[in-house]
């Protein structure tokens, strides 16, 4: 049954890539020696490199901090991609499985836009299925996505759970359901950059019944480490294989990798687990808070490490939290969110002048 399911996957990358070597990099080379003559780098440090680690290129997979994601998103190393940020994974799937102009894939709005503009540099058609705003949040019509997959041809299909910046999540059983749908036909891409505050089990666990589904995450968002640009990609591991191929030559710099390797260390990993619960908390605080204000029409649950919020008057809120110093994410431009802000969940401290700055609009109104 694997065997098939592997070959069904691939048979979702081009035809033309099935085979790509792609470049071979002097760091691809598995050679051995201690003078090092085969990448024209310089034989001296630069002077700013008090460590000297870098004027060699570095490892394109560091097996280290490979086998150290592996073991924190439970998957096998062959099964895990490193690139920068879950950017370059989005990117390199819709390069590799979408043909221009004739390929299409799924998003759902409000979500996260590199989706889209992935698509759209790829010239891959876009299927827009919004999310629906209900009493409980906005959720993902899995039946009508599921028929615009099929109906559209899509190679893909981003959900994003939690979701950017709605906060809502979907049921992994629902995700199982549309992944066998779509068996043969499209990779379910489930992007959990936001996985570690919310409740759900990560789709990782579904790879071994479901080779059509593919798992985005970073260390961008809980582990505190935006800036050394540091994404995975989860999925079979003979697409992984494909991608690779198609990745540029030295994805991953030595010092991102070095600091990425620290940050997942035991210690390290206690205390973004404590961190994380505080921002579960502060969320509900926050949630509360808002929620009171007369000039908030709605807070959303969610499951992220933000909130998303109805105002009244949205440009009154936004400039008051401007005033107050506080910069949030304006999303009226987005679809079904003209009146709404979204607000990370920043540090006790952080949230409170965001509800000082709030009840000031209040007293102003």
């Amino acid at each position: 049954m694997n065997t098939m399911l592997n070959g069904r996957v691939l048979d979702l990358v081009r035809e033309d890539l099935r085979g790509f070597a792609g470049y071979k990099s002097a760091r691809s080379e598995t050679l051995r020696g201690d003078i090092w003559l085969n990448a024209n780098e310089s034989a001296w440090a630069n002077p700013a490199d008090a460590q000297a680690s870098c004027r060699r290129y570095p490892d394109p997979q560091p097996q280290a901090l490979r086998e150290r994601l592996a073991q924190l998103y439970g998957c096998t190393v062959d099964q895990l991609l490193i690139g920068r940020g879950s950017d370059e994974a989005i990117d390199l799937l819709v390069r590799a499985l979408c043909v221009p102009g004739r390929d299409a894939v799924v998003v759902t709005p409000p979500v996260f836009g590199m989706y889209a503009v992935c698509a759209r540099l790829q010239d891959a058609r876009i299927a827009e299925l919004p999310l629906v705003d209900s009493e409980t949040g906005f959720v993902a019509d899995l039946q009508a996505i599921g028929e615009a997959a099929i109906a559209g041809r899509a190679k893909l299909v981003f959900l994003c759970s939690p979701s950017n910046p709605a906060g809502s999540v979907i049921a992994l059983a629902d995700i199982a359901l549309l992944a066998k749908r779509l068996e043969g036909r499209a990779l379910v891409v489930v992007d959990e950059a936001y996985g570690e505050f919310s409740d759900n089990v990560s789709a990782t666990t579904l790879l071994a019944s479901h080779a059509n589904i593919a798992v985005l995450r970073t260390l961008s968002k809980a582990h505190a480490l935006a800036a050394a640009r540091i994404g995975s990609l989860v999925a079979d591991a003979e697409l992984i294989d494909v991608l690779r191929r198609c990745q540029a030559p030295y994805p991953v710099p030595t010092p991102c990798a070095e600091l990425a390797l620290a940050g997942l260390s035991d210690a390290a990993l206690e205390q973004t687990r404590q961190r994380v619960e505080l921002i579960r908390s502060e969320r509900s605080r926050l949630q509360a808070a808002l929620a009171a204000l007369p000039e908030v029409l709605r807070v959303y649950p969610s499951q992220g490490n933000y909130l998303l919020a109805r105002f009244r008057d949205a440009e009154a809120a936004f400039r008051s939290l401007l005033t107050a110093g506080v910069v949030v994410r304006d999303q009226r431009a987005a679809p079904q969110l003209d009146n709404a802000l979204r607000i990370t969940i920043g540090s006790p401290e952080q949230n409170d002048r965001v509800i000082a700055a709030l009840r000031a609009l209040e007293m102003a109104a």
